[in-house]
Parts: C-alpha cells; sequence; structure tokens
C-alpha cells in the first residue's frame, strides 16, 4: 500500500501533494511499469483523505499520462522510458504557486469511481477540440482599465529607460518577470539571461532556424502549422516531415529520423489537435538525448488547458539540456500583442550570442515594460483565469460541443502563436 505522510505538505494542496508523491515514485521507478496501484476507495482510507482527493490525484496522473486504466481492474502505472541521465528538473516537481486557480472539477463517485472504463487518450473530447484558436470573442473582454492605468504609470516611472534602446535579448526587467513566471506557474527554471523576446513566433523560428549549422535536418510533425515550415524554408534549412501516432511523432518517425532538432507542438497540436502524454514527452527527451539533438516545445496554449494543475512542459521535464521553449502573448492578451519569447538551453547560449547575438529586438521597450509590469502585479494570472473560466462554463454547458476559444481559422502568430 502506498504510504506518504501528508503531514509534510505543508500550504500545498493535499491532491497536488498526493499527485507529486506518486509522480515521484514513478519516475524513481519505485512504482514499475505495469504495477496495480490502490482503488481510490482503499488509499483514500489508508492516508485518511476524501475520495475526491484521491480521485483528483489520480485524474491528474490520467491526464498526464503516468497512469493508465484498465476497465474493471483498476489504476495501472504506464510504461515510461525515461532517460537515464537524470530525471525531470527539480522546479518540476515542486509545490508550484497555483497562478491560475481553476477550481479541480470533482472526481467521480459511486460505483464508478475507483476506474473507469476505457483506456482511451486521458485528454477529454471537450479539450480534444479546443485550442487552436483564436482568441478573438475572449479578447473582447481584455481589462483595458488596469492595463491604461499600467501604461501610464509606465510612462511616469520609466521616462529615460524608455527613450534608450533595448538589450538584443529585451528589455531585462521584462525577462525577469516572465522568469519568474515560469517558475511560478510552470516549474520552469530559465535565467532572464536564456530568454530572447521577439515580435511573434515567426520571429523566433527564423532564429531557430539560424542556431544549427546550415546543413543541419530539421524534424517537423507531418501535420503542423503551416509557418513553421515556411520559415525554415525561406532561411534554405532542409526538413522532414515525420508521421503522427495518436500522442504526436510516431516511434517509427522517430527511429527513422536523421534530424539535429525535432520542432513539436506537444499540446494541442494544429492541425491535428493531437497532445502528447508523459509517455511520448520522455519519449521526445530519450531521442534528443540518444541523438545528442534539440527539440523545440512550441507551447502556444496550454495555458488554456482545462486540467486541474497547470501541464507540464518538457522543458520542465528536461535534465539534459535540450529544449528551446516557445511561447506567445497573442494567445494569452489579445491578437494585437505581436510578443513572443524563446527560452534557450544554456548550452546554446554562446552559439547565440556570438551569431546572432547582433540581432536588434523587434519589440518597443514601452511594450515591454508595460507588460513586466502587467505580470509582476498579477494581472496576467488573472486574464488566464477569466479565460479558463469561459472554458470551463463552456464545456460544462455542451461537453460534446467545440469549445469557444478556437475557430478553425489558423493562428496569426506563430504554431497557433
Amino acid at each position: 500500500m502506498l504510504t506518504y505522510f501528508m503531514d509534510a505538505r505543508g500550504k500545498q494542496r493535499k491532491y497536488r501533494f498526493l499527485y507529486h508523491a506518486i509522480r515521484r515514485d514513478i519516475l524513481a521507478k519505485k512504482l514499475l511499469p505495469g504495477e496495480r496501484l490502490p482503488s481510490k476507495r482503499a488509499l483514500a482510507e489508508h492516508l485518511g483523505l476524501s475520495l475526491s482527493t484521491v480521485g483528483s490525484a489520480y485524474a491528474a496522473l490520467l491526464d498526464e499520462g503516468y497512469l493508465e486504466v484498465k476497465a474493471r481492474s483498476g489504476f495501472f502505472v504506464s510504461a515510461l522510458t525515461i532517460p537515464e541521465s537524470g530525471s525531470a528538473n527539480p522546479a518540476a516537481t515542486a509545490d508550484l504557486q497555483p497562478a491560475l486557480t481553476a477550481e479541480p472539477m470533482p472526481a467521480p463517485e459511486g460505483p464508478a469511481a475507483d476506474a473507469n472504463t476505457t483506456s482511451a487518450p486521458a485528454t477529454s473530447e471537450a479539450e480534444s477540440t479546443a485550442p487552436h484558436a483564436s482568441l478573438g470573442e475572449l479578447a473582447a473582454d481584455f481589462p483595458f482599465t488596469p492595463f491604461s492605468h499600467i501604461v501610464r504609470d509606465v510612462l511616469l516611472r520609466f521616462p529615460n529607460e524608455l527613450l534608450a534602446r533595448p538589450e538584443n535579448q529585451g528589455v531585462l526587467r521584462f525577462r525577469a518577470a516572465i522568469s519568474a513566471y515560469l517558475l511560478r506557474y510552470r516549474g520552469m527554471q530559465a535565467d532572464p539571461a536564456q530568454i530572447v523576446i521577439g515580435s511573434g513566433t515567426e520571429y523566433l523560428y527564423g532564429l531557430v532556424a539560424q542556431l544549427l549549422p546550415r546543413a543541419a535536418l530539421y524534424g517537423i510533425e507531418a501535420q503542423s502549422y503551416e509557418k513553421i515550415r515556411l520559415v525554415y524554408s525561406a532561411y534554405a534549412r532542409p526538413y522532414e516531415l515525420l508521421p503522427l501516432d495518436a500522442y504526436g511523432v510516431s516511434a517509427e518517425g522517430l527511429a527513422s529520423s536523421r534530424a539535429a532538432l525535432l520542432h513539436v507542438t506537444p499540446y494541442q497540436s494544429f492541425p491535428s489537435g493531437v497532445t502528447a502524454n508523459a509517455a511520448k514527452r520522455w519519449e521526445y527527451l530519450r531521442w534528443a538525448k540518444e541523438r545528442t539533438a534539440f527539440l523545440v516545445e512550441d507551447d502556444y496554449a496550454s495555458e488554456f488547458s482545462l486540467q486541474k494543475k497547470p501541464l507540464e512542459t518538457i522543458y520542465a521535464m528536461d535534465s539534459n539540456d535540450s529544449v528551446i521553449y516557445l511561447n506567445t502573448f497573442t494567445k494569452t492578451l489579445a491578437p494585437s500583442m505581436r510578443i513572443a519569447y524563446m527560452v534557450l538551453p544554456k548550452r546554446l547560449l554562446e552559439s547565440y550570442r556570438e551569431h546572432l547575438g547582433f540581432y536588434a529586438c523587434t519589440v518597443p521597450a514601452l511594450d515591454q515594460y508595460v507588460l513586466a509590469e502587467y505580470m509582476n502585479r498579477g494581472y496576467l494570472e488573472r486574464r488566464l483565469n477569466q479565460i479558463r473560466r469561459k472554458l470551463r462554463l463552456a464545456a460544462k454547458q455542451d461537453s460534446r460541443a467545440p469549445l469557444p476559444e478556437v475557430s478553425q481559422q489558423p493562428p496569426q502568430s506563430g504554431s497557433a502563436n
């Protein structure tokens, strides 16, 4: 029977503490693939927890692919192949402050409480159709009043800084705000020096295209955002299209690939809608380690996930310094916000500065200072909460209908970015 000392959780929510404890045992191979876990009811009684608490922890592990359920048999540890060089980034298992405070959906109780009846992908039907959409309708509710106050405040507080040329990688204050946000919400340890600001993800794709030698082969999902291929082609970079399975690039595609860099969108890849589970994300990391290759994690929409906890990024799972992380504010705030950022692995920093460090930042200093204040004052989290509440409400009203966040129009600034 699993035994954890719940008194050690501090201020962490019980279900989050239990989630991290079980996940840690899976990664440490204390719980082996195929091993059966106690039923939710049995574990709840053993640990003195409510059935809904254990159910929420199990649901999060199912969502990310650490567990699988077999009809009328219970919960089992999924088959994960983890790179031997280390486990996940320690920050990924820390107690992240719940920046997005959407409350957990209640776990099912009653006769069906101890097992589901299918081993299909854990992403819900409502969420599987979700995000590749324009957030135009949601942007209509943009909080202009606090934003206008911040703009006025920035103009008064930073007049000299706004007239100076920003650092080539972006305003340090803005990069520090992003760094703090990523650690607080996504469990990602990213120093401001690793962050590069750009006017949309197409611009950052262009930088990625120049990071590796000209002859290096780039691997792209066969069904992927068209501008990824267009940008790589514009820089005359060779690429190959890799076939997908239910969770991402197929094992056969990875095995046969000769790419030095794999560009994937692990959450709601456009236009396929595929989301990579934990097993697939570890498979990507193992591939990168074995090939001494790099991964581009194009993460335009996972902040809108309807799961109870923030989705784990591949960057946070990585212990081999092999992931280039991309994200954008275009979806988070409004389509007019042509601001994106890239987090470089530390081992690419010297090469980036030597070969690409001359590029001037393409985002005005005013925009960067305003967004830094917006993030530091907690408005970004509130904005995300607002969007998530709308999406959850829409999903609750009609779980069979596509969520309103996502139109079928391709994104305007990067992989749905």
